[in-house]
């Protein structure tokens, strides 16, 4: 496990960035021995944890298999764009698999502007569990922003489409296995996108991984209930909802895991309104207390820099 610093990420992929700008895709690409030259040799795959760029919310993660396909998970915010294009620039612009977790624009906004205007990358699927109406109209404020996404999702031709109705699906990528423990849930019309969240568990050989979204208390408990209640269980857990007002105390002191991943911008770390620590109305600290009152020492915060896992 590497941990670097923005500096020197950007020291590291400064020519990535700049072939996006100026669309230079012989720059911007990387060799297949390359790629999978990313991958310790003991690994299915390695993974990095995105840090923001713009100190807003949002989930990003890239990984790359042990035999160098590159799958996505959420992207981002829309400002985040160009930070994920100029990654994926470093592995090459083509992305075999994208999960989407929920159609929230801090999840999927890098991806909507992509496919706006792919430049160079090529995406050979897309996984997602769409919303019905009622579930879209459910929240006003981000209906726009989420029927935007749908409709270029519906233009794409050269892109499959995978619109999960129901959890059990289950892959193997190379060394890069997953399967879906919950989808969309249209019952809960409650912090209706949040409850709606994907919730994918990632394992190879070594490690394990469960990405809970933006799960809320309803979502994360209609998986603790299901027949899919073993399979939380895991080595690393991304913490729900930037690790504030998301799954509740029972469902983390239920599952058993060793380190978190909090894909969360400094601010809502700390829960500062701009008056410092603790002056927000964030819950971030109920659940950094869970997470003391569990155990559990290994934090990953996605604002502290790119973080690689092996």
């Amino acid at each position: 496990m590497t941990q670097y610093s923005r500096r020197a990420f950007f020291k590291k992929t400064g020519c990535a960035l700049a072939a996006t700008a100026i669309g230079n895709s012989a720059l911007a690409s990387v060799g297949e021995n390359e790629l999978k030259a990313l991958v310790s040799k003991k690994s299915g795959f390695t993974m990095w944890q995105l840090n923001t760029q713009c100190n807003q919310i949002g989930n990003s993660y890239v990984f790359v298999t042990d035999k160098g396909r590159v799958i996505v998970m959420d992207g981002g915010h829309q400002a985040d764009e160009y930070y994920l294009r100029g990654f994926l620039a470093m592995l090459g612009n083509k992305v075999d698999t994208w999960f989407i977790s929920h159609p929230h624009i801090d999840h999927m906004g890098s991806l909507l502007q992509i496919l706006k205007a792919p430049r160079g990358i090529q995406i050979k699927r897309i996984i997602h569990s769409r919303f019905n109406d009622a579930l879209i109209e459910a929240e006003d404020y981000c209906a726009d922003s989420c029927r935007d996404f749908y409709k270029e999702i519906d233009k794409v031709k050269d892109i499959e489409i995978i619109n999960l109705t129901q959890p059990g699906m289950e892959e193997s990528i190379d060394g890069f296995n997953y399967k879906i423990l919950g989808v969309a849930n249209p019952e809960l019309l409650m912090n209706a996108y949040n409850n709606s969240s994907v919730i994918i568990r990632v394992w190879d050989k070594h490690k394990s991984l469960v990405f809970l979204g933006d799960a809320g208390i309803e979502c994360g408990n209609k998986v603790l209930n299901s027949s899919y209640r073993p399979l939380l269980d895991c080595d690393y857990l991304q913490l729900a909802h930037h690790g504030q007002n998301g799954c509740d105390e029972h469902f983390y002191k239920t599952v058993h895991f060793k380190a978190c991943l909090w894909s969360t911008p400094q601010w809502v770390w700390e829960n500062n309104a701009g008056k410092g620590i603790n002056t927000h109305i964030l819950k971030t600290f109920d659940t950094r207390r869970w997470m003391d009152e569990i155990g559990i020492k290994e934090h990953h915060v996605s604002w502290m820099g790119l973080w690689q896992l092996d």
